[in-house]
């Protein structure tokens, strides 16, 4: 077999594995998993604690006026 040969055989499998690899992610909703599991919590943990102004303290006279004219 010549180079151009093997060289297309080498990217086909290449492609074969990076298809095989996406399957799997599909048919098992590995990505879905991952982001219910393991991404939502951290960014539950993250955000629940941030520290946030009370706007229930806000006067009322120094809230923004909100036109309705567009």
């Amino acid at each position: 077999m010549n180079k151009l040969t093997k060289f297309f055989f080498k990217i086909f499998g290449i492609f074969a594995v990076i298809y095989g690899i996406l399957f799997a992610v599909f048919y098992y909703d590995l990505d879905g998993k991952f982001l219910f599991y393991i991404w939502e919590p951290m960014m539950i943990k993250r955000f629940d604690n941030m520290k946030r102004k009370d706007n229930t303290l806000t006067p009322y006279t120094k809230k923004e006026n909100v036109s309705e004219d567009f």
